[in-house]
């Protein structure tokens, strides 16, 4: 059996980015632009802020430096800036805890979208 669990933190982080991003990937930029449902950030804010959150955890699991993620010009390239993040900190072999914390915080930003 193949199925992501708690056994499998890799597995199971990736698939809660894949959901995320079938769930934003499509959004045009007013969608981005408009409050998350949780908070008062926008909801592109929200993501960036993800996506350097799993930046800073692959960085720190390669024993890399931090650096700042940028903030590109086009919000509709943040699902694409998580896949690559996630991807990054999932190659970077760090603790299940990491992984596990990664994924709560994929889940928790899905759900305040």
């Amino acid at each position: 059996m193949n199925a992501a669990g708690p056994g499998r933190p890799a597995e199971s982080l990736a698939r809660q980015v894949d959901l995320l991003v079938r769930q934003v990937g499509h959004w045009t930029a007013p969608r981005w632009v408009a409050p998350a449902a949780a908070g008062n950030s926008a909801r592109a804010d929200l993501l960036h802020r993800l996506v350097q959150q799993l930046a800073n955890l692959a960085a720190d699991a390669a024993g890399e430096r931090r650096r700042t993620v940028p903030r590109l010009e086009n919000d509709l390239a943040l699902p694409d800036q998580l896949r690559v993040v996630a991807a990054d900190l999932i190659a970077a072999g760090p603790p299940a805890g990491v992984l596990t914390d990664a994924e709560a915080e994929v889940t928790a930003t899905r759900q305040a979208l």
